[in-house]
């Protein structure tokens, strides 16, 4: 299979990074970015089944809830290697995606929105209640003191290594939506977001590939969601609130649905536009009116998101030399 240029772009950008930014981010900035590398890998979940199929889903964050509560419960129980730990909470996540796409799979639009919606609402008040394991006993393994270290991976020695292995699983992330794209699921998805009816006349089993990407977007944001409790160690029932869903969807749609490029933009939108408001002592809801702007703007003379016009510019800069 060719490479498209596209790709390309994306494999060097990522090596740049990998190289690059450990070394000059650092403090607290090696977290912010550790952080917004976690939330690009959720985002390609969204932005997939958006691009795709067309299909709107409004759990993502709440999912990669579910996959930090399993990686912390997994680290404090068992005394098991970093990757197997996330392997569990990637398949755990992906059997909820499977159950939050059940009642889903024959709505489209506004209906599966709110479904979605309301399965992250649900979510949230369970994380609020119950919390994430720190280390304590029982089903929960929440415990009133301090919580018990986090074992990260074996060549992993501090901040800027972990963030150079986020890095690698975004890259391996964004392969696996690629090699679905270029195989039968990709086909399938093409067809369903033209016509179902099509689909379905065409000898597709439409029900069956929505599973799927359900799936694999539940997948994408359990491993996501796994290397978040990986970098931070603990979590916060706030990050993983519904309404932080309905954002990162909305940024998705600012940065582009349709390429690695948009995904970055939006998780960095999420994520380092807030933090750098906080670091020039500047209320971080400013950041709220910048992305509520942006997105008008998408929606009124974007179609395909700030990378859309990123890669138009380039592309016509590239001409005229």
């Amino acid at each position: 299979m060719p490479i498209t240029q596209s790709a390309k772009a994306g494999l060097a950008f990522a090596l740049l990074a990998f190289v690059l930014l450990p070394v000059l981010a650092g403090g607290q900035w090696v977290k912010i970015f550790i952080s917004t590398g976690c939330f690009i890998l959720a985002a390609s979940g969204v932005a997939f089944m958006y691009a795709r199929l067309g299909m709107v889903s409004l759990g993502q964050v709440a999912l990669m809830g579910v996959g930090g509560w399993v990686m912390l419960r997994m680290n404090h129980a068992f005394e098991l290697p970093f990757e197997i730990n996330l392997a569990v909470a990637g398949a755990v996540t992906l059997m909820f995606g499977w159950l939050l796409a059940m009642p889903a799979l024959k709505m489209r639009g506004l209906y599966l929105a709110l479904i979605t919606l309301m399965a992250a609402g649900g979510l949230e008040v369970i994380f609020s209640t119950f919390r994430f394991p720190n280390g304590g006993e029982g089903f929960w393994g929440v415990m009133p003191s301090v919580a018990a270290p986090f074992r990260r991976p074996f060549l992993v020695s501090d901040d800027t290594d972990y963030l150079r292995y986020i890095i690698a699983a975004i890259v391996a992330g964004f392969l696996i939506i690629e090699l679905h794209m270029r195989s039968a699921p990709g086909r399938a998805w093409a067809m369903i977001r033209r016509s179902e009816a099509a689909a379905y006349a065409s000898g597709v089993n439409v029900v069956y590939y929505k599973a799927w990407a359900f799936g694999l977007a539940g997948f994408l944001a359990g491993v996501s969601g796994g290397l978040l409790a990986g970098g931070l160690g603990l979590l916060d029932p706030a990050t993983f609130r519904a309404s932080e869903s309905i954002m990162l969807f909305a940024l998705m749609i600012v940065g582009g649905s349709r390429g690695w490029l948009g995904v970055v933009i939006a998780a960095a939108l999420y994520r380092v536009v807030p933090a750098l408001f906080n670091d020039w002592s500047i209320d971080a809801d400013i950041s709220l009116i910048i992305f509520g702007a942006a997105l008008l703007h998408a929606i009124t003379t974007a179609p395909n998101g700030l990378s859309g016009q990123l890669t138009d510019l380039f592309t016509k800069e590239v001409k005229r030399t």
